[in-house]
């Protein structure tokens, strides 16, 4: 099962605010993951397949061995759905 980890700057309402909506998108896709939810501080030693959030912020992860999902609108189910698609084929 793939590990996805919602990501905020300080990993409290919005990250918990995509993490619902990101379970949202995958019973749409009907997908099955471990989803959680941390801070950009602590996202840089967990251990995930897929790490998701806003765009602003996600740079600060891409260390070129992360698969990143970056987000312009974190509540867009249809956002997330289409931009989760391609790494849970």
């Amino acid at each position: 099962m793939k590990k996805i980890m919602v990501v905020c700057g300080n990993g409290l309402g919005s990250s918990f605010i995509m993490e619902i909506n990101v379970k949202k998108a995958l019973t749409e896709m009907g997908k099955t993951a471990e989803v959680d939810h941390t801070d950009l501080a602590s996202a840089r030693t967990v251990q995930a397949d897929i790490y998701i959030g806003a765009a602003d912020i996600m740079g600060q992860l891409d260390d070129g061995s992360r698969a990143i999902v970056t987000l312009e609108n974190m509540m867009s189910i249809p956002e997330i759905t289409s931009k989760l698609q391609p790494h849970l084929a």
